[in-house]
């Protein structure tokens, strides 16, 4: 059975103290409110990730996880994380592919391919990011561009590795815009995105896949996306940055 995810990502969000105590304050109302089988996941800047991985403690609900990894293992890249570093601090997770890496930091399949690679080589769960811009949805271009972005990042995965990444579809025009993707677009592209893994790696592979949605993700529209057969939860940008807001969403699934 696949397993049913919220992911908070907090972007370039929060000092130290209000990552405390944001992070502080959705735990406590996970504990007392959350009933059922949702992992919930704080993906936060890299200066934040040991001091929240050490406040979550052994907590079974929520865990960690990076925005980004570097595609080399080791040397002279200043600024710049490995995934090694990662997993020497016990992270379990960290996105690879988001929109704004691939917009503002011209990161393509290729290169993705290999953080995809390196992550999966240190035991880190990547979860794999693919949508479409605006101008592409409206060309009528969208499913084509979104399976090419899943197969040159992850097609050359054998079986049993592919059944460690999760996906998470964004429509680049539906992120931090206030537009979200309606309950059917959403389940269009998940059924589109599945059918595409399940022609690659046959159906129970498929199947196995958790498939999140990102775009605008909030507590009004949380619970239609969430009852999308394919939808598996969500990756949550500026919701996540508000603890009642965020801990409605992860109630919805």
């Amino acid at each position: 059975m696949r397993s049913k995810i919220v992911a908070g990502n907090w972007k370039m969000n929060k000092t130290l103290t209000e990552a405390n105590a944001l992070a502080s304050e959705i735990m406590g109302m996970v504990s007392d409110e959350v009933t059922g089988d949702v992992k919930v996941i704080f993906c936060t800047p890299f200066p934040y990730l040991l001091t929240i991985r050490n406040l979550l403690g052994n907590n079974a609900r929520v865990e960690i996880g990076a925005q980004n990894c570097s595609e080399h293992e080791a040397g002279a890249y200043t600024g710049e994380v490995s995934a090694a570093m990662l997993a020497s601090m016990n992270i379990p997770y960290v996105i690879i592919g988001h929109s704004e890496r691939r917009q503002y930091f011209n990161e393509g399949g290729a290169l993705l391919a290999t953080k995809v690679d390196v992550a999966l080589k240190h035991g880190l769960t990547p979860i794999y990011c693919c949508g479409e811009p605006l101008e592409v949805r409206e060309s009528n271009g969208h499913e084509s561009l979104v399976k090419k972005q899943v197969e040159e990042s992850l097609f050359h995965l054998d079986e049993q590795t592919i059944k460690k990444v999760v996906i998470a579809y964004e429509p680049v025009w539906a992120i931090g815009t206030g537009k979200t993707a309606s309950a059917q677009q959403a389940q269009e592209m998940h059924a589109v995105i599945r059918k595409h893994l399940a022609g690659k790696y046959g159906q129970a592979v498929s199947d196995s896949i958790s498939i999140l949605y990102g775009g605008s993700v909030n507590a009004a529209n949380a619970k239609e996306l969430f009852a999308c057969a394919d939808v598996d939860g969500g990756l949550v940008g500026g919701a996540s940055l508000k603890s009642r807001e965020f801990v409605e969403i992860i109630k919805s699934i």
